[in-house]
């Protein structure tokens, strides 16, 4: 039901209970049998076996298992079994399956950190005495007492308050607490920051008290639709995994192919079925690089470490490359855009805006501060109380004022606390002529009213028509900057305090001046949505505050531009009145969602994925936990930012910067672009594999390679250097190009084309080695041409241009490979397991001369590209 738009009276009698009795024991038994315990559910998790044998479900990584058992069931039909190639195949499976199951996230923690959320326990009425309960006990129609500090402890309407504030900002991303009132009704459609007749589940009391019916519990809350939503929404496979597995396929299928054509080939030749059943099989071997997923992770988890010193630190592997291709980041504005802390920005008198290190300023800041209960934190630089107050308070510590002093030398004598029907705080303080000084603050509208002077240069002079329209400008310019003005007023009596009333106390005032706060944007915030459209992503601003607010800093920080007709802002109101449909057609035409709802925020990921949009969305409350979920990368902040977000969360800010996203994309395209360089270079390799067999069978000669040697070739020569590109630095323009589109394939760009030709290149080279010294030649040949051929791999540029050792990484990756290779041919022991006999000098000479052959053709091939480009 909204109960928001029901009246205390008729709450009540919905939920039949009496405020001065409110539920029995046996009545709250009754309804917590019916509602349920107020706890949020979870969902239960695969289990740790279910999770790794889901790893096998890869196209890629079926057809290996097949070549896997195919290959030992021959070689055991053929009276030798061969446990050396099989077990190599199933030990690369079973290390992929355990590093994704380390890496899977897992919802379940997300919905334990909304769990550790809910109040311990509950100040409620039951059988007419206040007692205290396990908040998890609580059912709908018990009545809360609720004081500062208290956690709500279930969705509830007010009956009564008194000057009662509470902080929704892990909800609903409102960066200021809300003044609640209990009497009023509000319409059916009236959003979720503005039902100030409610008091939500995970709120926090931060001033005043109140009495309220609770309406909601578990589940059934704002907060338990928060949990639904992380429950049933699947986090979307990144552009990699889709590209990877796509690839896969591609290679799964070739490599069936292959094995079929060669399988009739030979037999149409009149070769042995057994024989050719290896050799399919060596030719599947070949076909696949088995070592591309373990690679692939390898990769992530140095770039994971690289970031990790750039204060990103990543939950989920896949993560890191998919921040190389958002095209849309959508970013929560308190506390991500923002600093989360208001802040007094402008400072005014009747003669306009005032500096904030002029006298002017110091009189206002001091007596604004002395009608304050917030304070300075003892021996540290932060303030501690409500919101507003502490903004006046560290105003006054920036200008030297201490409030502490100013107390001492002016004691407080009398208070009237701040009241949402007045919108007014008075306290009064004894000067030490005995005289007393009347301070007020509150909203402009209803100060002036009150105010009989307005102070000019230190002088109280009538506030007459001219004066209140030369205010009332200065205030409408502050408001449309979207700023929270406070007026500030003053009087000096000699009159006895004690017995003045309350109106007596707040009449007759002069009018100092006013004060303009706001929720300041962090200062490198600007730079880095400038770069994001420099690289050809958009910035968008989803936030739960009020539209004007929202506007005035997306056009402070370049999100919305300022006179702009085509680009605007929408509220979660008139978002409800469109379709899912109507949102996804009109997506593009909002950089600002105000007044939303995590709903709204979900709706809005999900409207730019269908547009073909790859998603990042920051933000650091509750309210953000579902959306940074259903998003393609989630980023949370890491200090500000909730347990519920972080579990939620692809990535973590720990610095809290919206800029650092910049580096984390940079990264993530660098990394996209090295995976893409190992992918071109294991694939060359393995089509160089293929060739050498196809022609040999082809031509009527013997197999030139065993299927351990090209095992030995995939998973360890090839591997290293494959790893070695992963760490090659991105180039210095990648920030200036456009994000990879999810609809480009990792073959694009004419890749497919130089797979081939460099594929070709390796297998001829290796044929050549082969019809030259046999197979043990043909293999060293295979081998260290890829080696070789890693070196092309490291840029588009001449690798004289880059450097040789500019990747020191690659270099000892060769060595390493090639004294490697060296080994399995010249050590006896080893030479007998890989079925090759030891070369001479001679051989070896042809050997590395053959294998040095590619850097020399793509160094030519490079240099016609660039002066093809030239001209």
């Amino acid at each position: 039901m909204h109960f928001h738009s029901l009246s205390v009276k008729e709450t009540l009698q919905v939920l039949n209970v009496n405020t001065k009795i409110g539920l029995s024991d046996a009545e709250a038994e009754k309804r917590l049998q019916k509602f349920g315990k107020n706890e949020l559910e979870t969902v239960k998790g695969k289990s740790l076996i279910a999770r790794f044998f889901a790893q096998f479900s890869d196209f890629m990584i079926i057809v290996l298992i097949c070549a896997a058992l195919i290959s030992f069931g021959v070689s055991v039909m053929q009276g030798e079994a061969d446990y050396v190639d099989p077990i190599i195949i199933f030990a690369i499976i079973i290390l992929n399956s355990i590093l994704g199951v380390i890496q899977e996230a897992k919802a379940e923690r997300s919905l334990e950190a909304l769990k550790k959320m809910a109040a311990p326990n509950a100040i409620v009425l039951r059988n007419g005495k206040q007692c205290s309960i396990p908040s998890c006990n609580l059912v709908p129609g018990d009545v809360i007492f609720l004081d500062t500090g208290h956690y709500v402890p279930a969705d509830a309407r007010l009956i009564s308050c008194t000057n009662l504030k509470v902080d929704e900002s892990s909800l609903t991303g409102e960066s200021h607490p809300v003044e609640k009132e209990a009497d009023i009704v509000l319409k059916e459609n009236t959003m979720l920051g503005d039902r100030k007749n409610m008091v939500p589940s995970s709120g926090i009391v931060t001033y005043g008290r109140g009495m309220a019916v609770v309406t909601s519990t578990g589940m059934h809350t704002e907060v338990g639709h928060i949990a639904k939503m992380i429950m049933q929404d699947d986090t979307p496979d990144t552009p990699l995994q889709k590209k990877l597995a796509k690839t896969g396929k591609v290679l799964g299928l070739a490599a069936l192919a292959i094995c079929i054509i060669i399988f009739l080939l030979g037999t149409i030749q009149g070769r042995g079925a057994f024989d050719m059943f290896m050799t399919s099989v060596s030719l599947a071997v070949a076909a696949i690089p088995e070592g591309l997923p373990a690679i692939v992770t390898i990769m992530l988890s140095l770039g994971v470490q690289r970031m990790a010193k750039k204060n990103a630190i990543i939950r989920k592997l896949p993560a890191v490359e998919t921040l190389g291709s958002a095209t849309f980041i959508c970013s929560d504005k308190t506390g991500t855009l923002t600093q989360n802390v208001m802040t007094i920005t402008e400072i005014a008198s009747i003669q306009g805006i005032e500096n904030e290190h002029k006298p002017f300023a110091s009189r206002i800041l001091e007596m604004a501060a002395l009608c304050t209960n917030a304070r300075m934190e003892d021996g540290m630089k932060e303030a501690i109380g409500e919101p507003t107050e502490k903004a006046i308070v560290m105003a006054a510590y920036r200008n030297h004022i201490d409030k502490a002093v100013l107390e001492n030398h002016k004691p407080r004598v009398r208070e009237i606390p701040f009241d949402s029907s007045r919108k007014l705080m008075t306290t009064a303080h004894k000067l030490k002529d005995g005289k007393y000084l009347i301070i007020t603050k509150g909203a402009y509208d209803v100060l002036i009213k009150r105010c009989t002077h307005v102070d000019r240069d230190g002088q109280a002079i009538p506030c007459l028509h001219k004066e209140q329209a030369q205010l009332e400008h200065t205030c409408l310019a502050m408001t449309e900057k979207a700023l929270r003005v406070l007026a500030v007023a003053y009087k000096i009596t000699d009159r006895s305090i004690n017995y003045m009333k309350d109106d007596a106390l707040e009449s007759d005032l002069t009018l100092l001046g006013l004060l303009g706060m706001i929720d300041p944007p962090r200062e490198e915030v600007k730079a880095a949505v400038a770069t994001c459209k420099a690289a050809g992503i958009t910035p968008v601003m989803i936030t739960g505050d009020h539209v004007s607010t929202a506007c005035a800093i997306a056009k402070t920080l370049g999100i919305l531009p300022p006179d702009s007709k085509e680009l605007g802002a929408i509220t979660g109101e008139e978002l409800n009145r469109l379709s899912d449909k109507e949102l996804q057609q009109n997506i593009y035409k909002y950089r600002v969602f105000a007044r939303v709802s995590p709903t709204h925020k979900v709706r809005i990921v999900k409207a730019l994925q269908k547009r073909g949009e790859v998603v990042a969305m920051t933000g650091d409350g509750v309210n953000d936990a579902p959306a940074l979920k259903a998003a393609d990368i989630g980023c949370a902040m890491g200090l500000s930012g909730t347990d519920v977000a972080k579990n939620a969360a692809d990535m973590i800010l720990a610095d809290d910067n919206f800029a650092t996203i910049v580096s984390a994309v940079k990264e993530g395209r660098g990394i996209y672009d090295n995976i893409r360089k190992s992918i071109h270079f294991l694939l060359s390799s393995n089509i160089g594999e293929i060739l050498t067999i196809f022609i040999a069978i082809l031509f009527g000669l013997p197999a030139p390679l065993a299927a351990v040697q090209l095992l030995w070739i995939n998973l360890v020569t090839d591997s290293l250097p494959a790893i070695s590109l992963g760490v090659e630095p991105a180039p210095d323009d990648i920030m200036l190009k456009k994000p990879v589109s999810q609809k480009k394939g990792m073959f694009a760009d004419g890749l497919i084309f130089k797979i081939i030709f460099e594929g070709a290149m390796i297998g001829s080279l290796a044929l050549i080695a082969y019809v030259k010294g046999g197979q043990t030649m043909c293999f060293a040949v295979l081998s260290l041409s890829q080696l070789f051929h890693a070196f092309n791999m490291r840029s588009e540029h001449s690798i004289l241009k880059i450097g040789l050792f500019t990747n020191m990484k690659m270099v000892i990756s060769f060595i390493v490979c090639t004294i490697m290779q060296v080994s399995v041919i010249s050590i006896k022991s080893l030479a007998s397991i890989f079925k090759v006999t030891p070369l001479c000098p001679d051989q070896w000479f042809t050997v590395f001369a053959l294998s040095i052959v590619p850097i020399i053709i793509v160094e030519l091939q490079k240099a016609c590209n660039r002066g093809s480009s030239n001209n």
